[in-house]
């Protein structure tokens, strides 16, 4: 069936309750980027360095790395409509609390909690849509990956228009888009059915045992830093307006979402996952150095087209690490989740870090490296990768239930 197709089924023709999670996953994906075109806006209007403003993303990620270990023990307890609106309640309370920081010290702390709220929220959406949509898995797979992808081009464009005028603007602008995906989740979503197994703490650190599953998190370890270089430390070398700099993202955003719903699958289709993944990892290292070194023209130019190889990165390494492993899908993607997300957190801190001890383009080159890391594992790899990817491939086609923050 074409999940396309707007018949019974079909993407277009999907429950309100579908409707409202993808929404307010929309927004929810948007709190990543938003931050982007307003970083040098607030560290002028907080008196703050490029480095403590870069801690926005470091405590957002550092406290949703570790969540991951919690999502699951949440949901599989309380149930997937509870922990979506506790999710949100949290993010509406810390993201309107952002904007009346006096510090930045104080924007980080609530930045933390804004991530306990994301990651209970969107480890659980995926999981709620599969289970409410129509037409199966298929369907509700792509509106995820596409409320992913439209949240990431429009949260920097939301953070342009808001922060133009004033940058607490976007953090109250969340938290109200916020609360209206609460009261929609709350009108028209129905609770959805428990896991039959409760899942523990430790589950998902035990399936980090298997072999195939640790080197996917691993290899997506060395991609998630190069990834967030791009995306907290470029905007203090593109050193432009909100506007400017909002729409190199939106545009960026843009590339992410079709190179990852569109691009990428058919490029699976005709050279393999791991061939595809590999070769995109060495294009992001060029495109990182070209970025570093390249002029002004040139670095806005690989920043954008950077995008297009996240997008696909994205889409391959979700499917490894939700396919890989004999451990169930939530579980799975908990631990691989856990370890990637820390290089979300250490790329935004040691980045600027970097540049002060060295030079503006050796934060980029740092970035190139960690990007050839992650396909050297991949290569050094690959037969675990392919030889469990194949044995589980019927269950990764069938089973629902997914909880993921993969991309």
């Amino acid at each position: 069936m074409d999940p396309f197709d707007a018949g019974a089924g079909g993407l277009l023709k999907q429950p309100k309750s579908v409707w409202a999670t993808a929404g307010a996953s929309v927004v929810a994906f948007m709190g990543i980027g938003l931050v982007d075109p307003i970083l040098p806006s607030i560290a002028q209007g907080l008196d703050a360095t490029a480095s403590q403003v870069s801690l926005l993303f470091t405590s957002y990620f550092l406290i949703t790395a570790v969540a991951m270990l919690v999502t699951g023990f949440v949901s599989s307890r309380i149930g997937g409509r509870k922990t979506l609106l506790l999710g949100l309640a949290f993010v509406v309370v810390f993201a309107g609390l952002a904007g009346t920081s006096g510090s930045v010290g104080e924007l980080v702390g609530f930045r933390a909690g804004w991530g306990l709220g994301n990651a209970l929220f969107v480890s659980t959406a995926l999981a709620v849509i599969v289970g409410a949509a129509a037409g199966g898995s298929a369907a509700a797979i792509l509106l995820y990956e596409s409320a992913l992808g439209l949240g990431m081009a429009c949260g920097p464009l939301l953070g342009a228009l808001l922060g133009d005028a004033n940058w607490r603007y976007p953090f109250f602008g969340t938290a109200f888009l916020m609360a209206v995906g609460f009261l929609c989740i709350t009108v028209f979503l129905k609770e959805q059915p428990r896991p039959a197994r409760k899942t523990s703490l430790l589950d998902p650190i035990k399936a980090l045992g298997h072999g195939g599953l640790a080197s996917a998190a691993v290899s997506a370890f060395f991609y998630n830093y190069t990834f967030f270089t791009v995306l907290a430390f470029t905007p203090f070398v593109l050193n432009m307006s909100p506007y400017r700099s909002g729409a190199v993202f939106f545009a960026w955003g843009v590339l992410l979402a079709v190179f990852s719903v569109i691009v990428a699958p058919r490029l699976q289709k005709r050279f393999g996952s791991l061939k595809v993944l590999g070769g995109s990892l060495v294009l992001l290292a060029a495109d990182v150095l070209v970025l570093g070194y390249g002029s002004h023209t040139t670095a806005v130019v690989c920043t954008i087209l950077s995008g297009a190889f996240i997008g696909v990165n994205n889409t391959v390494y979700t499917e490894l690490a939700l396919g890989v492993s004999d451990a169930p899908r939530p579980v799975a993607s908990a631990g691989y989740n856990f370890v990637r997300w820390f290089a979300a957190a250490a790329a935004p801190y040691f980045a600027p870090k970097i540049e002060e001890w060295t030079d503006i383009r050796i934060p980029f080159v740092v970035a190139a490296v960690t990007a050839v890391a992650g396909a050297v594992v991949v290569v050094v790899r690959r037969k675990a990768l392919t030889r469990e990817a194949e044995e589980l491939e019927p269950r990764h086609a069938t089973e629902d239930g997914v909880t993921v923050f993969a991309n």
